[in-house]
């Protein structure tokens, strides 16, 4: 596994990305928090009995509590803010400029709490992919959209949510099974979500074919495969660095929008994402030890 591990981060990206294009598909044919309670109560499922076939082991209490906070905050209340804010009204363009924030949010955490070293060069990087993901977003912010603080305090309580979220689970987690602490995650994430569900939505769902394949995709794809990677990620490596991923993830969605569904590529979002790729080169850059030179 640790020799995969260079190729981790870029597959990350690109099935992180294809979670904004299984939200398109499916967002027509039902409410959002009714498709999340499903899809976390089908993630859940398949993982409890995963954990269950291959005899992973369970944690206890304290650990599993821990694991259901990460949950909560990673997947319930990050998607479930943004998805409730949208609906509502606010552009998307402003929710993913709003939620670009996160490894910016991430970093300074990161080092508050868990000791991360981040020197100015690692700053450096992340404004410039803060630029670069505006640049990709640029020609939907000039859309229409409810501005008020029904819709953005949810965005920006998302972007908050995923950094707290992340630094949670690197700090009380990280000896947890992959397999039985993400199962505990969906568990933490599923409760609330569907309590929303049943207080604000009529929970009424349209089984079309495309929101099956939406459903299955994003269960398998991003509910299990993108969340496998990131947790291996951030148990392997800084919370900062993996965090600044995110960056890249506007850029990639809108060339599978172009490739999907024919939207407009226009320049300044390939320079965006230029821009983006050189700031998370910056912000995960690694100095190797220094070699010391033969004595004479």
């Amino acid at each position: 596994m640790k020799r995969l591990l260079v190729f981790f981060p870029a597959l990350f990206v690109l099935l992180w990305s294809t979670g904004f294009i299984g939200a398109r598909y499916a967002m027509p044919h039902a409410e959002p928090f009714t498709f999340l309670t499903m899809r976390y109560a089908l993630a859940l499922a398949l993982l409890g009995a995963l954990a269950v076939m291959t005899s992973a082991p369970w944690p206890r209490w304290r650990p599993a509590s821990h694991a259901m906070i990460a949950g909560s905050l990673i997947h319930g209340v990050y998607l479930g803010g943004v998805f409730y804010a949208v609906r509502h009204g606010l552009n998307a363009g402003i929710a993913a400029l709003i939620v670009g924030l996160q490894p910016i949010l991430t970093t300074i955490l990161a080092a508050s709490f868990l000791g991360e070293k981040v020197r100015p060069r690692h700053y450096v990087g992340l404004a410039l992919g803060l630029v670069g993901v505006a640049l990709v977003i640029l020609p939907k912010l000039g859309g229409a959209g409810a501005y008020g603080f029904n819709t953005l305090a949810p965005v920006f309580l998302s972007a908050i949510a995923i950094s707290v979220g992340s630094v949670w689970q690197k700090r009380f987690v990280g000896g947890v099974d992959l397999r039985t602490g993400t199962a505990l995650q969906y568990l933490g994430a599923l409760v609330p979500t569907l309590i929303l569900a049943f207080a604000t939505e009529t929970m009424v769902v349209d089984w079309t074919g495309e929101l099956v394949f939406a459903l299955v995709w994003l269960v398998l794809v991003l509910s299990i495969g993108a969340i496998f990677l990131m947790l291996y990620l951030i148990r392997e490596g800084a919370v900062s660095r993996v965090a600044s991923l995110m960056y890249l993830v506007p850029g990639v969605t809108a060339v599978m929008a172009y490739l999907l569904f024919g939207e407009t590529l226009q320049p300044v979002q390939l320079a965006g994402l230029a821009l983006a790729g050189i700031g998370v080169a910056a912000a995960t850059h690694q100095r190797g030890p220094k070699v010391l030179p033969p004595p004479s």
